[in-house]
């Protein structure tokens, strides 16, 4: 079962993921929740829009970009909140 990956330096917990090949490219999704304490640094990193990507439990490394995003809840800010993250990466093309 993978429960981490990694985005550039960043390790994230994840409760569910998936992965395939889309034209010979990789393509993971993930769901992952975020606290109202990690919030901003969440939204800082996902903001970049392209990663490193590592899947340490599958030997896995390429450069990904978001290919889809979506959150349970759009305010973090107010301290106690839980959001759940949803968020597909497809390797880009060197």
């Amino acid at each position: 079962m993978i429960n981490e990956i990694i985005l550039d330096d960043t390790f994230i917990k994840v409760n569910r993921y998936d992965s395939k090949k889309v034209n010979d490219l990789y393509q993971i999704s993930v769901v992952f929740n975020v606290t109202s304490e990690d919030y901003h640094d969440i939204a800082v990193l996902l903001y970049k829009g392209t990663f490193d990507v590592k899947v340490p439990a599958q030997h896995l490394s390429f450069r990904g970009s978001i290919h889809q995003y979506s959150t349970s809840i759009t305010n973090l800010y107010e301290k106690g909140q839980v959001g759940e993250y949803k968020l597909s990466l497809l390797e880009v093309q060197n």
